[in-house]
């Protein structure tokens, strides 16, 4: 049996939720109520690289991030399928959430986070929670999707989040019409003015 927190094995999937949020931003830029083209973008857990590539193709300047044993991966599929005329860049940098954060990622802050099925334990939810608040300034949009699967952790999540963020959700009418899902939710998260 494997288990999803077993090494290597989430990087190595296309979830739901990172579909979504992909055609998400490929919808929002075409419909221009997101603009990417030249905004510094850091894409958390980024797994295969999907989110996080089609925000490079969009025109941003993308750091996708993730675990050390998972980079191999991603790295081999931004070469893969980032080449060429491509409107923005992409590189790829290790993060453990709750650790320091190298000054590259903060300085300046990022326009935009992005997250798919980040928020899947107590402890990650902390973890990220911490790394969320120093990773993010005033200008700082925040874009999580995430898979339905325990109502328990995501109101956790959304506990935790709401003391250091103002937190809506998408509504699906804003989604890519042709990739949606009953089973995937989108949050918008930006920080609150102390």
């Amino acid at each position: 049996m494997t288990f999803v927190g077993t090494p290597g094995v989430t990087g190595a999937v296309m979830w739901d939720s990172g579909i979504v949020l992909g055609k998400f931003l490929e919808h929002s830029v075409e419909s221009k109520t997101i603009i990417l083209q030249d905004k510094k973008v850091i894409e958390l857990g980024s797994g295969c690289g999907f989110v996080g590539c089609i925000a490079a193709l969009l025109g941003a300047r993308v750091v996708l991030t993730d675990l050390p044993d998972r980079l191999k991966l991603l790295k081999k599929n931004v070469e893969t399928n980032l080449y060429g005329d491509v409107r923005g860049t992409a590189k790829v940098e290790e993060l453990t959430w709750g650790d320091n954060l190298d000054s590259d990622l903060t300085h300046p802050c990022p326009d935009y986070v992005l997250g798919s099925d980040v928020v899947y334990g107590e402890e990650a939810v902390l973890d990220l929670m911490e790394t969320l608040v120093e990773l993010c300034g005033r200008q700082t949009t925040i874009v999580l999707a995430g898979e339905l699967r325990n109502d328990a952790i995501l109101e956790y999540f959304l506990e935790a989040a709401t003391k250091d963020f103002i937190v809506g959700r998408i509504d699906q009418e804003q989604w890519h019409p042709d990739y949606s899902s009953p089973r995937v939710v989108m949050y918008v998260l930006t920080k609150k003015q102390k």
